[in-house]
């Protein structure tokens, strides 16, 4: 047998990767799985028990297909790659969140899934529930909001807000973050699956949650309409809007849905109330058609199961889940209880670490204040020893000052004495030297009386010489010739005798007289002489107490100033006017 011969062995298994909403899986399958071999063991590997709502999508040319549980995987119209790419996506949704999802695991796929459809604009979402939601949102990421840890600019890289709410406001990103954050900080307290759960509760009342949209025609005219399949019913949109439905069929109200396939698939509601009209609606893709039915059959079932009693394993789901939320809560609560310990003795051991590094500096500043005060203090003793040295001086300065103002006071008390005699002796001094003057002026008279009586009687001595010689001549020229005149007599007398006249004329007198006139001279000149001599001396004495005064008197003021503490002028002397009177006196003596 050749080798060109031989078939071709065929792989037993192939790959597939499977993208939940936040996690990517890959798995080795057998070739001979079913889809619903398959979406078990994604389940087991999520975790998931509350299967039913979910489904493995797959995308087919320019649409999407679910898996189909009970055909293999390879036989259905997956996409040739390997790995074949899943989405592990919620195909149907609950009427309400809290009563139905019963899993946390499941609360957290449909917030994921929700959340995703909302920020893509798949669901319509008004800007202040957005801002809203988006606060759950943080706070199921985040927890607790803390000021110390969540700075701005925290959710910079965090997707919370559609692009066209973005758009629709002229906010920048830090003011949508201050008003989200402003709800995160109000939702203290909530846990994780608590804030996703609050999320999907208001998230569910939004009028394009959970829907499936169709084009369809609503006759062969091909009036475009939306067709939109979710837990409630069937509801007929215009196609420009798919927030308010034109018309909605309950499943409630619904007794049948056929559906044909003829040239154009038909679809025929028919109404429980048979007076209603039967409503028909044409599609021209037999996938969507598919697909449609798929929707309808599965939210028709669980619309019906959720009016029934729950199945064993739902109850011992939800009482698995309500011991599981009671002790979570528990834990939570101890959680709290710990978290709040820890944060009081965080607080605690800052309040003592700052208290701590307080009374560190409280002490630091008390040493430093301890030192000042010490250098304080030794300085306040050295100044206190300096006062009380100075106090000694001054104090011995001022007995000084004591002594020496009652030395001045006695050296005044005798300055005034010696002054009261100093005047005394001026006043004598100036009658002495009135009398003086009075007797030099009789003096003075008497010597003009004496030179007048002298001259007068010298002009009568050489009248009566030149009398005498005239005579003699006359008289006795002969006896002048031959004999000499015989000598006077000893008294000096002379007497010439001519007839009846006779001149006694003698020396003796005039010079009596003369030496009486000398000698009064001499006496007036000596006395003259002692006065000048008196006047100088009273004119030193004078001077000397003036120059004394004047030093006890700056001795005095000094002493003022020095007890005062600052310098004083000492006055003009007050015996200026009388130092000038003595002046002029000493002047007018001199003259004398």
């Amino acid at each position: 047998m050749s080798i060109l011969g031989l078939k071709k062995k065929q792989p037993k298994t192939f790959k597939v990767k499977v993208i939940t909403m936040d996690a990517e899986m890959e798995f080795s399958c057998e070739v001979k799985w079913k889809g619903k071999d398959l979406f078990d063991l994604v389940c087991r590997t999520v975790g998931l028990r509350e299967t039913w709502f979910f489904g493995l999508r797959y995308t087919v040319k320019d649409t999407y297909a679910w898996l189909k549980p009970e055909k293999r995987v390879l036989d259905q119209e997956v996409p040739k790659d390997s790995p074949i790419t899943f989405h592990f996506l919620a195909k149907f949704f609950p009427e309400k969140v809290e009563e139905e999802l019963v899993q946390e695991i499941t609360q957290h796929l449909f917030f994921l899934q929700v959340k995703k459809q909302i920020l893509d604009e798949e669901i319509f979402c008004s800007p202040e529930a957005s801002v809203l939601l988006a606060s759950y949102a943080v706070q199921a990421k985040y927890g607790d909001y803390d000021p110390n840890f969540h700075k701005p600019g925290f959710l910079a890289q965090d997707e919370l807000l559609p692009k066209r709410v973005l758009m629709q406001y002229q906010m920048t990103p830090d003011m949508w973050e201050e008003k989200i954050t402003a709800w995160y900080a109000e939702h203290r307290g909530i846990a994780r699956d608590e804030a996703e759960m609050d999320y999907l509760k208001i998230a569910q009342d939004l009028e394009m949650y959970g829907v499936s949209y169709f084009s369809i025609t609503q006759n062969k005219r091909d009036t475009d309409l939306q067709l939109g399949v979710d837990a409630q019913g069937l509801h007929i949109y215009s196609p420009n809007s798919k927030l308010n439905p034109n018309k909605s069929f309950p499943w409630s109200g619904i007794r049948n849905i056929s559906y044909s396939e003829k040239e154009v698939t038909t679809f025929t509601i028919k109404p429980l109330d048979k007076k209603k009209d039967v409503f028909k609606f044409y599609s021209s893709q037999l996938r969507v058609n598919k697909l449609i039915l798929q929707l309808c059959i599965g939210n028709h079932d669980l619309f019906m199961r959720r009016r029934k009693v729950d199945s064993i394993e739902v109850q011992q789901m939800k009482a698995q889940a309500k011991e599981e939320k009671a002790r979570k809560k528990v834990e939570r609560q101890i959680l709290a209880r710990e978290k709040q310990m820890r944060e009081e003795a965080e607080r605690a051991k800052e309040e003592m670490e700052r208290r701590l590094f307080q009374l560190q500096d409280e002490a630091r500043l008390a040493n430093e204040a301890l030192i000042r005060s010490e250098e304080t203090a030794d300085l306040l003793a050295e100044k206190a020893q300096i006062a009380e040295e100075e106090a000694k001086l001054l104090a011995h300065k001022a007995a000084e000052a004591e002594q020496e103002r009652q030395r001045l006071e006695v050296t005044a008390l005798k300055t005034k004495e010696e002054k009261r005699l100093m005047e005394q002796k001026m006043r004598e001094a100036e009658q002495l030297a009135v009398k003086l003057v009075e007797q030099s002026e009789r003096r003075s008279k008497e010597a003009d009386h004496l030179k007048q009586d002298l001259t007068e009687a010298k002009d009568a001595e050489r009248r009566a010489k030149q009398k005498l010689l005239e005579i003699t001549k006359t008289t006795y020229p002969i006896i002048a010739a031959y004999s000499p005149p015989p000598p006077p007599p000893e008294g000096g007398d002379l007497a010439v005798e001519s007839g009846s006249m006779q001149i006694d004329f003698k020396d003796s007198d005039m010079k009596r007289l003369s030496m009486e006139i000398e000698r009064e001279r001499l006496e007036y000149m000596e006395k003259s002489k002692h006065l000048q001599d008196q006047l100088k001396e009273l004119k030193s004495e004078i001077e000397s107490l003036k120059l004394e005064e004047q030093q006890q008197q700056a001795a005095v003021y000094s002493l003022r100033n020095d007890a005062r503490g600052y310098p004083m002028e000492p006055p003009y002397m007050s015996h200026s006017n009388r130092n000038s009177a003595y002046m002029a006196q000493m002047a007018f003596f001199e003259e004398v």
